[in-house]
């Protein structure tokens, strides 16, 4: 009987990564095995996820906004930050998602359009996790098309008071500091936007959490609410004027999903493998079946060609050539096989399949969230269209 084999080896994507990103993967891994997996179950059924504990650990692990360079943060490739992000996927997409908002999202924003004094103040506590923060874009009638946002910032002699509410705000409730987008009147802005570094005890601001979500329920979802939230000229992030501050961001956090999303779908492609194996039905190995092993051999190709997708665009990043089509394309494909792999993994377990002593089911209710925040399927579809007709449809 010939020996097993795993995606990696059959696609050979080891040698692929250097061996500091071998070495992040297994640390990692590792940590995940440790400190994750023996609680993840527990933490999505009950629908909580102890942030700060967990924030602190990671940042002691390196893993908050480890591809930025400078005021404590790692400075690691971005290909090493996406092997991070797929282990921690690999676990659970809310704690992937825990570490994209700290690191890509608020951290980042701060990193490349902050003030030094913003800097400063923030991204040493936020690479060690003692302070968390959230990024304030969506609106409740805003998701795709952020630039009709209605949350506003007015002058008010040399401060800014911003009113206005957002929506499904990963760590919105747990935050020490938010940026918030809003639209002002200043005339250097396209569509007068411009970004806020808010700190959560400012009176005014409250985060009250979102409950009875059925997917990414290990992980914290809030509503910001701005009533008259009163900030300093110095809150405001000088450099980012416009949609493109937010949208570089998302840009960042739309990366690590592309490789998330594919640790996700390996863990289900393990779990069936290892269930496949064991299951035995008219007294034979389920994995001993033509059809079982046509299901195993189309899912692997999927999971290895988006390994290779990740790999691939890892690399451009690195080099800096990465384009938001590129980014759009390894979103779009990657997480759309992870849910159609998270589906058909259920069917090979059966009954077992929808419970939580397996982590299918969990990784398909996640991927439902995957699939739509940080651009939706059809905005991918629409920029990857442009890119290659140069029309623009999306209105």
């Amino acid at each position: 009987m010939s020996t097993a084999q795993t995606v990696a080896q059959l696609f050979a994507l080891d040698p692929l990564l250097e061996p500091e990103e071998l070495a992040i993967r297994d640390t990692v891994r590792q940590f995940g095995v440790d400190r994750l997996r023996p609680h993840i179950a527990d933490w999505f059924e009950e629908g909580r996820l102890p942030v700060r504990e967990l924030a602190a650990e990671l940042g002691s692990l390196g893993a908050l906004g480890m591809h930025l360079d400078g005021y404590g943060c790692p400075g690691m490739s971005a290909s090493a930050y996406g092997v991070a992000c797929m282990e921690l996927e690999a676990v659970d997409s809310g704690i992937r998602s825990l570490v994209s908002v700290q690191g890509s999202l608020a951290m980042f924003s701060i990193h490349r359009w902050g003030s030094e004094e913003q800097k400063q103040e923030w991204l040493p506590r936020m690479a060690t996790g003692e302070a968390l923060g959230c990024f304030g874009l969506t609106e409740p009638d805003f998701g795709s098309n952020p630039a009709g946002m209605r949350t506003n910032a007015k002058r008010d002699g040399d401060d800014w008071v911003l009113n206005g509410t957002k929506m499904w705000i990963t760590n919105g409730s747990v935050a020490d500091v938010a940026v918030v987008w809003a639209q002002t009147d200043l005339a250097d802005s396209p569509a007068g936007i411009r970004g806020f570094v808010v700190p959560t005890d400012t009176p005014g601001f409250s985060a009250p959490e979102i409950h009875k979500k059925l997917s990414l329920r290990a992980s914290v979802t809030s509503e910001l609410v701005l009533d008259d939230v009163r900030l300093p000229a110095s809150a405001m992030l000088p450099d980012a004027a416009g949609l493109r501050g937010p949208l570089t961001a998302l840009g960042e956090a739309r990366f690590g999903i592309i490789f998330g999303s594919m640790g996700a779908a390996r863990d289900c492609l393990e779990t069936a493998i290892a269930y496949a194996q064991s299951r035995e039905v008219f007294d034979k190995p389920l994995a001993g079946y033509q059809i079982t092993q046509t299901k195993i051999a189309d899912m692997a190709l999927e999971v290895g060609k988006g390994h290779l997708l990740a790999y691939h665009l890892g690399r451009l990043k690195d080099r800096g050539e990465i384009t938001p089509e590129q980014v759009s394309t390894g979103k779009l494909n990657n997480v759309r096989e992870a849910i159609a792999i998270a589906r058909e993994c259920r069917t090979i377990l059966g009954a077992n399949g929808i419970t939580l002593e397996y982590p299918v089911i969990r990784h398909a209710n996640n991927l439902e969230s995957v699939l739509t925040y940080e651009g939706t399927s059809e905005v991918h579809q629409l920029t990857i269209g442009k890119a290659l007709t140069g029309e623009g449809a999306f209105r």
